[in-house]
């Protein structure tokens, strides 16, 4: 048997950095170049250098309601509540149960119902809605009863 026909019984173990002289990688620099900002350690995405970060550039919100959320409002069709039954109070944890909306949109209170589609039952609409979907929801039979806001 010739040396070069040994099976190898360990596998070599990873040079390990910045572990001095005797790891076999560099010494105090341990092959990350000389001084500088990346030899220290990692720069965040958004770092740019000696100017503004990007996000600092953007213009202000302005306004009262720059500190109110931007959240959309969820749309609903006529035709989507089709699917709950009779007499039933279309509130917007009703529309949660029933899988229209998320719990999350239903927690938000930002529904509003359009006229899309047909309505063919009759329901207690809690829920702000148009007028051409106030008219289709009094013409199928159902009561609308939310305040004005």
């Amino acid at each position: 048997m010739k040396l070069h026909e040994k099976p190898k019984l360990l596998a070599r173990s990873q040079k390990r950095l910045g572990r001095g002289y005797g790891s076999g990688k560099g010494g105090h620099t341990s092959t990350r170049g000389q001084k500088g900002q990346k030899t220290r350690g990692k720069i965040p995405a958004h770092f740019v250098g000696t100017s503004w970060v990007w996000f600092k550039r953007l213009p202000f919100i302005r306004g009262k309601s720059k500190f109110k959320s931007i959240a959309q409002t969820v749309t609903i069709s006529l035709g989507s509540l089709n699917v709950l039954k009779s007499a039933t109070v279309v509130t917007p944890q009703a529309l949660a149960l029933a899988g229209l909306v998320s719990k999350q949109e239903a927690r938000s209170g930002k529904l509003k119902i359009v006229a899309t589609g047909t309505l063919n039952k009759k329901l207690d609409v809690q829920i702000p809605a148009t007028n051409t979907a106030i008219e289709a929801i009094k013409a199928a039979g159902g009561v609308y009863s939310v305040q004005a806001e």
